[in-house]
C-alpha cells in the first residue's frame, strides 16, 4: 500500500516549514497569497488528501469583481462562441471571484449601446464593448473613466485616448493579408470589391484601407471598386454580391471586410461556381468552414478566440486593481487564417 502524505511531506515539497503548512490549513495567521499557492501546488502534486480544503483557503479570500461585456448579434455563431469564450474565461480565473455579465446590443446605434453602456457602469468594475466609433459613445466612455469604470473596445477601437485599452487583431495588417490573397490566387487581374458593414467601425475602415494600400503598392492591375456597404446583413450581402457578378464581369474577387458573409457565400453556391472568384472572409463558423472545405471561400481571416478573452480578462483585472492607464494602449492579437486545406 502506498504511504499516504504527510504534513511533512507536503512541507518538504513546497518548500516551507511545517508551520507554515499549519496556518494554511487552518487559516490561524495570514499567510502570503504566492506562499499559499505553493503549497496548494506541491499538495495536488503529491497528492495530499486536503489539497482540496487548501483551494477552498486560497479562495475564500480573493477579492470579488463584476465585469461586464456588451456583444452584438445573438444569432450569429462567431458572437455565440465569444459569448461562451468570455464566461469560461473568467469562471477560470485563478486571482478572483469572477461573475460574467454579458450582453447583446440589439443595434449598433450609439443610443442603444449607450444605454447598456450606462446599466452596466452601474454594476460592474470593468467593461469590454464591441462598438463604433462615435462621439456619443467616446463621452459615455468618458464619464466612465471619471468614475473609476475602465471600458475596453473589442475587435473593433473606439473612444481612443479614452478608453483603457484595446483588444483585437491589426485591422490594417488583416486587410493588407486578403489583398495579399486575392492578388496571389486571381486567375488574372481585374476588379476587386470590399464589403464593409459601417464606416463608423473602425475595424471595417483600417480593413478597406489595408487592402487598398496593398493593391497601391503591390499590385496595380488590380483596381478595387468603391466600398459596398452590407449593414453586415445578409440578405444586402446577397443581393449585393448577386448585383456585383452581374454587372462587373471583370470581377476577379471580393473581401467581406465585416459581417454579412453569410450572404455572400449563399450567392456564390447559387451563381459563383462558373465565375472562379476569389473570396476572403472574416471569422470561422460553420457557415465558413463549409463554404472552405467545398472550395467556395478562398481564405477565412479569424481571431483567436480564446486567447483574446483569456488577455482581456487579464487587462480587466490589472485595471480593476492599479486604476486607469494615463497612455491607453493596444493589444493586438495574430490572426489565424483558414483555407481550404487546414480546416
Amino acid at each position: 500500500m502506498t504511504k499516504r502524505p504527510t504534513i511533512a511531506d507536503l512541507a518538504r515539497e513546497a518548500r516551507v516549514s511545517v508551520a507554515t503548512i499549519d496556518r494554511v490549513l487552518n487559516a490561524r495567521h495570514p499567510v502570503r497569497e504566492e506562499t499559499a499557492r505553493r503549497v496548494h501546488d506541491a499538495a495536488h502534486a503529491i497528492g495530499y488528501h486536503a489539497a482540496g480544503l487548501i483551494k477552498q483557503r486560497l479562495r475564500r479570500d480573493l477579492p470579488h469583481y463584476r465585469l461586464g461585456f456588451i456583444l452584438r448579434k445573438p444569432a450569429q455563431h462567431f458572437y455565440q462562441d465569444f459569448a461562451r469564450e468570455v464566461e469560461a474565461s473568467v469562471n477560470l480565473a485563478q486571482s478572483f471571484h469572477g461573475i460574467p455579465l454579458v450582453e447583446f446590443a440589439p443595434s449598433h446605434m450609439p443610443s442603444d449601446l449607450i444605454a447598456r453602456l450606462k446599466d452596466l457602469g452601474a454594476r460592474c468594475h470593468a467593461i469590454a464593448m464591441v462598438a463604433p466609433d462615435h462621439p456619443k459613445i467616446t463621452a459615455a466612455v468618458e464619464d466612465l473613466k471619471a468614475k473609476g469604470i475602465p471600458v475596453f473596445s473589442l475587435l473593433s477601437d473606439f473612444a481612443a485616448g479614452v478608453r483603457q485599452g484595446y483588444i483585437g487583431l491589426n485591422n490594417r495588417k488583416v486587410g493588407r493579408t486578403a489583398a495579399w490573397m486575392v492578388s496571389k490566387v486571381a486567375k488574372r487581374p481585374g476588379k476587386v470589391a470590399v464589403f464593409v458593414g459601417s464606416h463608423r467601425f473602425q475595424g471595417h475602415e483600417l480593413r478597406d484601407v489595408g487592402f487598398r494600400s496593398y493593391c497601391r503598392e503591390n499590385a496595380p492591375t488590380f483596381e478595387v471598386l468603391d466600398p459596398v456597404m452590407n449593414l453586415e446583413k445578409r440578405q444586402i450581402t446577397y443581393e449585393a454580391t448577386l448585383d456585383l457578378m452581374q454587372r462587373e464581369p471583370e470581377l476577379v474577387g471580393f473581401y467581406v471586410a465585416g459581417g454579412g458573409m453569410e450572404g455572400a457565400i449563399s450567392a456564390l453556391r447559387e451563381e459563383g461556381k462558373c465565375r472562379d472568384l476569389v473570396a476572403i472572409v472574416n471569422e470561422i463558423t460553420p457557415e465558413s468552414r463549409a463554404a472552405l472545405a467545398d472550395n467556395i471561400v478562398t481564405m477565412a481571416v479569424a481571431t483567436p478566440m480564446r486567447r483574446l478573452c483569456q488577455e482581456l480578462i487579464m487587462l480587466m483585472t490589472r485595471a480593476i486593481e492599479t486604476g486607469t492607464a494615463e497612455t491607453p494602449g493596444q493589444t493586438f492579437l495574430p490572426f489565424d487564417i483558414h483555407l481550404p486545406e487546414n480546416i
